[in-house]
């Protein structure tokens, strides 16, 4: 039986979380099938993320992803650089401002090869055509990027989601529901586990073309920096069967929020 598969990964960077989200769209998906698809793309943001002074991030994601019956399993591998103040640090899971800033301090600029993402999610099939789809998914972020730069925590981090998506007749409406267990950092005292909320919908404007709007919400993961709200519209176009293309801007709605933010992803599907 066919049903309607949600491929989503949203570019959203604040400054506590950081989810990448490379491709919305829907598409017919037979569940006895493989699939693949490999993705790449370029964000960059510059704020000052709640700080003193600015910070520049290029984050370059390539991800590849398996699709098996119910089950779509994947790996990302970010390349990042950081151009700012030393009282700021990136972790995959998003740019924080840390404990102790004499740490970096005068770090002008570090790149490197970021925190490895593994990820698997469970997707429940389909009672009803017309009703609710079900994503259950788990992650681990392997701390491969170097802490002493800058480029991450240095700490394991677990994450377990769900997702929920509907059609309403032209529009695909969905919603993510994630909490994440953070690992001790020698760089962070207090950081603390989170809940992550999306929400939002797309809309197809012909064949090929595609638009759509995200609202996000991520709780505080360090106990002296506030919760964020960002919406990110985004536009995605369809080249063939295989390719598609999309691109995105971040809208933040506090002081941890970039002033400004965009990116650009394309993935190839066989």
């Amino acid at each position: 039986m066919n049903r309607t598969q949600f491929d989503r990964y949203l570019i959203s960077l604040a400054p506590l979380t950081l989810l990448v989200c490379s491709h919305v769209g829907a598409q017919e998906t037979a569940a006895s099938t493989w699939s693949h698809s490999l993705s790449t793309g370029a964000y960059y943001s510059n704020g000052d993320y709640g700080q003193d002074d600015n910070t520049t991030v290029h984050y370059v994601p390539v991800s590849y992803q398996l699709g098996v019956s119910n089950w779509q399993l994947g790996i990302s591998v970010p390349f990042i650089k950081l151009s700012g103040s030393g009282d700021v640090l990136f972790n995959s899971g998003g740019v924080v401002g840390r404990n102790d800033p004499t740490a970096l301090a005068g770090s002008a600029s570090e790149s490197g090869v970021g925190d490895v993402l593994l990820s698997a999610t469970y997707q429940l099939p389909a009672f009803n055509e017309n009703g609710f789809f079900f994503d259950f998914g788990v992650d681990v972020k392997i701390p491969t990027a170097d802490d002493s730069r800058g480029l991450g925590t240095g700490s394991r981090d677990y994450g377990v989601k769900l997702d929920i998506y509907k059609l309403l007749g032209a529009f695909t409406t969905f919603s993510t529901f994630e909490y994440k267990f953070r690992g001790n950092s020698a760089l962070f005292t207090d950081i603390q586990d989170s809940f992550n909320v999306s929400l939002g919908f797309s809309l197809p404007i012909n064949e090929r073309w595609s638009s759509g709007l995200i609202y996000d919400f991520r709780q505080a993961a360090i106990g002296s920096f506030g919760d964020t709200h960002e919406l990110v519209p985004y536009v995605s176009w369809r080249q063939s069967e295989h390719w598609s293309l999309m691109s995105y801007i971040v809208k933040g709605f506090s002081d941890d929020s970039a002033d400004q933010a965009i990116g650009l992803q394309a993935t190839y599907t066989w």
